[in-house]
């Protein structure tokens, strides 16, 4: 599990380059993670879509859908090589898609209150490897967000949850330093990779500044 960089894909913000090649730059740029997310594609368009990641991927970062489990389970299935779900709090319960997946698979849960890291500590170690934790400012690519938590509500969560915390929504290259300082095991961009010019260089320069909070 590679946390570090993790991209979320956003089909429109892609725009004419496509999801797929937009992957392809920002993993050669260093992504870790890719988070295939498009709910207006039926289960085999994403499947097409999963197969074309895997392509552009190469084996050099974790591929991992949102919500669809069945998607998830059929791509295996084929033979592609994902790596897992994220699931949100409407989406299938993570009990089902670790007795799907197995235990290898990556497991990631949306959470943001309190209530939903005391649902996850209350399941058997192993159900989830990762939250998704945000949004931490205001996003258009997710309309109908929580309420920001910004880096000190990241930072307050983080502390009391035992699993890593990714931090996702609105996530700013002045925000890297602060997040990883404030416990992220990593930070999930949408429209800074997918809406950039240069998707490669703008993972470069996100992955460097992750790298040297560190030191």
């Amino acid at each position: 599990m590679r946390l570090d960089l993790y991209l979320v894909t956003d089909a429109a913000l892609c725009g004419d380059r496509g999801v797929a090649e937009t992957v392809r730059q920002a993993v050669q740029g260093g992504v870790t993670t890719v988070q295939l997310r498009d709910k207006r594609r039926t289960a085999a368009e994403q499947l097409r879509e999963l197969e074309l990641l895997a392509d552009a991927i190469e084996g050099r970062a974790d591929l991992v859908i949102n919500d669809r489990l069945d998607v998830a389970v059929a791509a295996r299935e084929r033979g592609l090589p994902v790596a897992g779900v994220h699931l949100g709090q409407g989406d299938d319960a993570v009990t089902r898609a670790r007795a799907e997946l197995g235990p290898d698979a990556i497991v990631g849960l949306t959470a943001n209150t309190p209530a939903h890291r005391e649902a996850v500590a209350r399941m058997a170690p192993g159900t989830v490897d990762y939250l998704g934790v945000g949004v931490i400012r205001p996003t258009s690519t997710k309309p109908d967000h929580p309420e920001p938590l910004g880096v000190a509500g990241f930072r307050a969560f983080a502390a009391a949850a035992a699993l890593p915390c990714v931090a996702i929504g609105g996530v700013r290259f002045a925000d890297v330093a602060p997040l990883r300082n404030a416990g992220a095991a990593g930070v999930a961009l949408v429209s800074a990779l997918c809406a950039a010019p240069d998707p490669e260089a703008a993972a470069r320069m996100f992955l460097s500044e992750w790298q040297e909070a560190a030191r």
